[in-house]
């Protein structure tokens, strides 16, 4: 096992010395691309792109600049990073003495064989596909790429969309592990990329079966590592000192130590792991071309790097870390939440969607408050459903504009009668604050005027908080009405989202960064994360610096809410950290 993992550690400080120097370059390349676009933005007239507003990248010329100079700078990030570790992969394997600055020249030239369709296709799979199917090489900058909640639901409520979606997926990771050697093919022999991928998927065929067993025992092997490596060097530890009888005062600061030690260790593992898996993704990739096993060769130094001296340094470092963490603990992981509880869809999944008995059920659950969607009726009134049609809910498969109030009427949601937003008012008054979705495709001015009317009629102009997914409806409204509350939802921005014209921000849980919280707050705009509905999902939020978390299991998410106020140390360093990374 030793001498197995002997050429990996040897390969530890090249690998870091690569990864520093390449995401400084990509980071500055990122830095002025971001600069770039803003100049463009704003000649526009505008701080952000939106999912509400999207149609501005094809319909202006800014926009369209934006995404040529977006699609470029992608090719060139995932294109010269991927390349770039292949050829570090290939000296580190083969033994070539070459300097960091020509691995990067290149990576950088065999960029070329990329030029056409195909290998944007490559490109796109790296960074988009791979990233979204959890599996295969991906990059940073993208490594978070998900698909939004509501289109992912989409696909669970349908038979037929997840079938699809399964057979879909199933063809990309064939493709996938197919074409898993092209980009050796193109950096290691230089082949074209058509050459490189019949090549690939030649490989891959004839060795399928020792491929699969390499690929898992390698992955096992690190992953125990890593596991056993947690457990004997923080989990045992911590538990250890919470068993020991020790002043509060040391127990707190050696958790903190060994916590710092795991955080630093987690973040070198992200650093390593897959540099480290193209360094085995290499060696298979010279031993299915020779036919037998590739030995490594190494790189024999004149000076040995001393890990004690750098293990000292760190370990130096951990301990300033934590003395300055200690001192200020109480503000970097606060006890308790501040973030509010909503209703979605007025009481969730625990009671019928968009009723009068939603918004009992909630205000009795202990939210602070709920959102509704409202649509306009053919005769001008306003009722509240999520869908286009009242098929799922009232099984009518009548839109509500086609509809008179009286024919809507007639209608009950799992018993409950289809409320119109005068009720829902009612209900809420002087109980929660109500956040109005202006919904589907009478979402409009007309109705952004009519939901202010009819709310200052009913004295809750101060418990409404107007939301839309149209920014131009909630860009209309907060001009047009800067005494009421406006939030814009979205499930995608690009820009300076922060500066948007609205009081709330709502982002799905992938999006509401701690980055992200944090610009908007200084913008002194408020943010809600949507539809948070898993028991760990919301422990994460409600443990970030967010002010609303909207979602459909009311009752758990405001049990975990008065719940973080008794965590022990460990538990709310845990939570905090989590949400920095």
């Amino acid at each position: 096992m030793q001498e197995k993992l002997k050429p990996y550690l040897q390969a530890l400080p090249d690998i870091f010395c690569y990864q520093i120097v390449t995401k400084a370059i990509l980071g500055v390349l990122l830095f002025i691309l971001g600069r770039l676009f803003q100049v463009l933005l704003r000649s526009s007239g505008r701080v952000a792109v939106t999912s509400g507003d999207f149609m501005f990248l094809f319909t202006t010329w800014q926009g369209i600049l934006i995404l040529l100079l977006g699609l470029t700078s992608l090719f060139i990030y995932v294109a010269f990073d991927m390349n770039s570790k292949i050829v570090l992969a290939r000296n580190i394997v083969t033994g070539r003495r070459i300097s960091l600055k020509d691995s990067l020249l290149e990576g950088l030239k065999s960029m070329r064989r990329l030029l056409d369709i195909r290998g944007l296709l490559v490109v796109i799979y790296i960074a988009l596909v791979a990233p979204v199917l959890g599996i295969g090489l991906s990059v940073t900058a993208t490594r978070n790429f998900y698909i939004p909640t509501f289109i992912a639901v989409a696909i669970e409520d349908s038979l037929l969309y997840s079938v699809l979606s399964g057979i879909a997926v199933i063809v990309l990771l064939i493709v996938g592990v197919a074409n898993l050697f092209i980009l050796h093919g193109i950096v290691i022999d230089d082949l074209p990329i058509g050459d490189a991928s019949r090549q690939s998927r030649d490989l891959i065929k004839a060795n399928a079966g020792d491929f699969l067993k390499q690929n898992v025992l390698f992955i096992l092997t690190i992953t125990c590592l890593v596991a056993a490596a947690g457990v004997v060097c923080l989990f045992i530890p911590l538990k250890v000192i919470e068993m020991l009888p020790l002043p509060a005062v040391i127990e707190r600061f050696l958790t903190i130590l060994f916590a710092a030690a795991g955080v630093i260790a987690s973040s070198l593992a992200a650093l390593f792991a897959v540099p480290v898996y193209l360094m085995k993704m290499t060696q298979l990739y010279y031993s299915y071309k020779q036919g037998s096993l590739y030995e490594y060769k190494g790189i024999t130094r004149e000076k040995q790097i001393s890990y004690a001296r750098w293990i000292a340094l760190v370990l130096a470092a951990v301990v300033a870390a934590s003395v300055v963490v200690d001192m200020n603990f109480d503000r970097l992981f606060p006890d308790g939440t501040s973030v509010k509880v909503i209703a979605h869809r007025a009481g969730g999944n625990e009671a019928p969607e968009n009723t009068v008995a939603g918004i009992d059920t909630a205000f009795l659950a202990g939210a602070y408050g709920a959102e509704i969607d409202i649509q306009r009726t053919k005769d001008g009134w306003y009722v509240v459903n999520h869908d286009g049609t009242f098929k799922r809910t009232a099984g009518d498969d009548r839109k509500p504009e086609e509809m008179t109030l009286s024919e809507i009427k007639t209608l009950s949601v799992d018993g409950e009668p289809v409320a119109t937003y005068e009720d829902m008012l009612i209900a809420c008054k002087d109980k929660m604050i109500l956040f109005v979705e202006l919904k589907g495709n009478t979402a409009d001015r007309k109705m952004a005027d009519d939901a202010v009317t009819i709310a200052k009629q009913y004295g809750m102009e101060d418990q409404c908080v107007m939301i839309s997914l149209k920014y131009d409806v909630i860009d209309y409204l907060e001009n047009t009405y800067p005494e009421i509350e406006t939030g814009f939802l979205a499930f995608a921005s690009f820009g300076r989202t922060a500066e948007l014209n609205c009081d709330y921000l709502a982002l799905e849980e992938e999006s509401a960064t701690s980055d992200t919280i944090r610009n908007v707050h200084d913008e002194g705009k408020k943010i809600l994360v949507w539809t948070v509905n898993e028991k760990g999902d919301q422990r994460h939020v409600l443990s970030t610096q967010a002010d609303g978390i909207i979602t459909d299991n009311i009752t758990q998410a405001v049990g975990i809410a008065n719940s973080l106020g008794h965590r022990s140390d460990i538990d709310r360093m845990v939570d905090r950290i989590k949400t920095l990374f």
